[in-house]
């Protein structure tokens, strides 16, 4: 997907117009994706998102890594599903700012046919979404500005671009922690996969608290980040995390530390940010 700039591949824009009128672009005050990409290495950021990066980063200095084991996680995730459990449709909810190996890019390495839709609603992300994401002639990328708080408009706009009568990879990778109400979190999370058939997957990562995965830390860093960034965030516990997987089948390891799902690096370290892949019955 592109506007006017095209590589080698012969793409169109598929980029869809906000539909409830995002917020205007604000750099006056830190904004999670771009203090992700802060933190993750990239350059799609202010300097009020590099303040208040480096202050959470000086509060819980692990945070640097989960960001790259989140997005590593990404990558090991998307090769499986499509490398070996044969997805061609991805849903990516709570997209962020492009980098390196994004969604369709993993997904269209192994199979150049693959379709994906990404979600997001920052304001600068769209702007990148509009020049940076492209799509292999046999495939299809889109981009849909909308919230995670509105799943019936994602599920409807999504449908535009992927077939729902076949498997989806729905993917929500660090964005239910956006949602405070763990109660909408999970109805979210139902609605989206009751849209999907039976086959398609959940793919999912989101920070804890509980000590024996070393979240004690996010507790204080998520307060001061919810004092000076938007939007608000929070943690959970291992157990609340695993109900939002209800009524799905773990794939092998099951809800683990991000790091340690399925790694290339046996040896990586456990970080606070737990990941899961799972299977609609």
């Amino acid at each position: 997907m592109t506007d006017d700039t095209k590589g080698e591949d012969d793409v169109t824009d598929n980029t869809h117009p906000p539909t409830g009128g995002s917020a205007r672009l604000n750099t006056s005050v830190a904004h999670n994706a771009r203090v992700w990409n802060y933190w993750i290495g990239g350059k799609d950021n202010y300097e009020v998102d590099q303040q208040v990066g480096e202050h959470v980063a000086t509060m819980f200095p692990v945070i640097r890594e989960v960001a790259r084991a989140d997005r590593d996680f990404l990558g090991r995730a998307v090769t499986h599903l499509a490398a070996e459990r044969g997805v061609r449709q991805f849903l990516d909810v709570g997209t962020g700012l492009p980098t390196v190996d994004n969604t369709h890019e993993i997904a269209q390495r192994v199979s150049p046919d693959s379709r994906i839709v990404y979600v997001d609603n920052d304001p600068i992300v769209l702007v990148h979404a509009r020049t940076l994401l492209t799509s292999t002639p046999e495939g299809v990328t889109d981009y849909i500005d909308a919230d995670v708080h509105d799943p019936a408009a994602i599920v409807e706009r999504a449908a535009g671009t992927l077939d729902l009568g076949q498997p989806v990879a729905v993917m929500l990778l660090g964005i239910l922690n956006f949602v405070l109400d763990t109660d909408k979190a999970r109805e979210i999370v139902r609605e989206l996969v009751a849209a999907v058939p039976s086959g398609s997957f959940l793919v999912l990562t989101h920070p804890t608290f509980d000590a024996e995965y070393g979240g004690e830390g996010n507790i204080p860093a998520m307060e001061f980040w919810n004092e000076n960034a938007v939007p608000p965030i929070t943690a959970r516990s291992h157990a609340e995390i695993a109900s939002f997987l209800d009524g799905l089948e773990l794939v092998e390891p099951g809800l683990v530390s991000c790091s340690r799902w399925r790694p290339e690096d046996g040896s990586a370290a456990v970080v606070p940010q737990l990941g899961a892949v799972a299977v609609k019955p």
